[in-house]
């Protein structure tokens, strides 16, 4: 009995797959779509082109290509390049990856030396190395010089704003006087950290995963610490092939760096909201970040700042959805792993847009110093009288309990914490003098904090130093 033959049209799966040689059947229309990934991989198909680049050089080295035939893959790949660039690269029908569109394409233009391109190489190991040289790029190019920027225009406002006097707030209550200033740099402070931890992340990921193969290792000894050179993974190789080609910290660990950095420009968001409310009145957005209401024409809202705090919900939701792709995993590549880059390119694209506009934000917005100054209030001095009595040896716990005493003295007798006479204060402690009266002036408040990373006006002047010397380092 005769053995039934394939039908052509399935017989070509074969030839249009990199996988295909097993396979007699066509795949079903449906999981054809289900299992590309060609529309949302192709942004990293320069990363793709460069690692077959080093690749080529690499098999050379390895005695399984010739300088001519790499010579002539180089050229091609150039070629390939110059099309995605210029956007005419057209993708096939059979092109479920970038590694599949662009080894399908090379071929096409230099013919049999594009056949032994993928010696030794798996999809697993590409990917795994696409990918990070990506978020490298992404990290160096766009993200942190974007987040640089933002930390230098809150550091300017800081250095140039040192005499705007605002309630600072705890609870949301007014607690004590700061600086505008100083609050602005709480805020550069924040994004300093988010610096240091993306610039940590892209060190971690500055490891290079090519040469693992499908998760067994290269059989041909391919040098893979020259493939780290030249491809620019300064971190060095990945130690085991099994983990290699499986690895997705790095970009759970951005996710996690996004998501806290989304959070604290969330909180910078929702004090600006607040601020530049007619029930603060603190600041003005500028129009170019403001949109208005389709009905009542006064409105003037802070979209800007509200799609900050609600993008942030977005990154947050990215972290914990690659957390749980990973979570029951066994060992090495498996295709669950595709889940990785959708959500990754999306937080990048979402975190860069909202450090873009949150610079646009505070370069743009108007203080106002009379608003500010306005919301002060004597009982926010409460802790100044505690202080006080601590310089004149008074325990600070004895301190405190008899600066309460003060301030419901004050309500009891329907009136200010300011208002209350030098006997008044005398029936609380003895230890208060006459120049107790004279506490109450903000500035005198403030400029008593003056170790580094106080409120007093040299201390911020020091915090914007400080800051000038790391940004400038952050340059080299």
């Amino acid at each position: 009995m005769s053995e039934s033959k394939p039908a052509t049209g399935e017989s070509k799966v074969s030839e249009s797959k990199l996988w295909g040689g097993r396979f007699t059947g066509g795949l079903d229309p449906l999981m054809q779509a289900f299992n590309d990934s060609l529309s949302f991989d192709k942004r990293m198909w320069r990363q793709d082109l460069r690692g077959s680049r080093a690749y080529a050089t690499a098999l050379v080295g390895a005695g399984l290509l010739t300088e001519a035939e790499a010579s002539e893959l180089h050229r091609g790949l150039d070629l390939v390049a110059a099309e995605w660039q210029s956007g005419s690269f057209v993708p096939a029908p059979s092109d479920e990856d970038i590694h599949t569109a662009n080894e399908r394409r090379l071929k096409e233009l230099v013919g049999a030396p594009a056949a032994k391109l993928h010696t030794g190489r798996s999809r697993n190991d590409q990917v795994a190395t696409d990918i990070r040289l990506w978020l490298m790029d992404y990290l160096s190019d766009e993200l942190l010089p974007q987040l640089r920027r933002l930390i230098n225009t809150l550091v300017s406002r800081a250095e140039s704003e040192t005499g705007v006097l605002m309630p600072g707030y705890t609870h949301l209550q007014r607690a004590q006087p700061v600086r505008w200033s100083h609050w602005l740099l709480s805020y550069a402070s924040m994004l300093r950290r988010d610096c240091q931890r993306l610039a940590d992340c892209r060190a971690r990921t500055a490891v290079c995963p090519l040469g693992s193969g499908a998760l067994a290792g290269n059989p041909f000894g391919v040098d893979r610490q020259a493939l780290a050179d030249a491809l620019g993974f300064t971190s060095g190789v990945t130690w085991n092939s099994l983990d290699a080609v499986a690895d997705r910290d790095f970009a759970s660990e951005f996710q996690f760096a996004a998501a806290m950095l989304g959070n604290h420009l969330s909180r910078l968001a929702e004090d600006l909201i607040l601020f530049c409310s007619k029930e603060f009145g603190f600041v003005t957005l500028s129009d170019a970040y403001s949109t208005g209401s389709s009905l009542m024409p006064q409105k003037k809202n802070a979209d800007s700042l509200e799609l900050i705090r609600g993008k942030t919900g977005r990154l947050c939701g990215h972290l914990v959805s690659l957390l749980m792709v990973q979570k029951s995993l066994p060992s090495a590549f498996n295709k669950d792993l595709q889940e990785d880059k959708e959500g990754l390119f999306d937080s990048a694209d979402t975190v860069s847009a909202v450090v873009r506009i949150a610079d646009g934000v505070v370069a743009t917005l108007t203080v106002h110093p009379e608003a500010c100054a306005g919301a002060l209030s004597c009982d926010m001095l409460a802790t100044d009288l505690a202080y006080y009595l601590v310089r004149r040896g008074v325990p600070f716990r004895e301190a405190h309990a008899a600066s309460g005493r003060c301030v419901a003295l004050a309500e009891a007798k329907a009136c200010q914490l300011h208002q209350l006479t030098f006997e008044d204060f005398r029936t609380v402690s003895e230890k208060f003098g006459e120049d107790v009266t004279q506490l109450w002036d903000f500035e005198t408040s403030v400029e008593q904090y003056g170790a580094f990373g106080g409120t007093a006006l040299e201390s911020v002047r020091q915090q914007v130093a400080a800051f000038r010397r790391w940004l400038g380092d952050e340059q080299k």
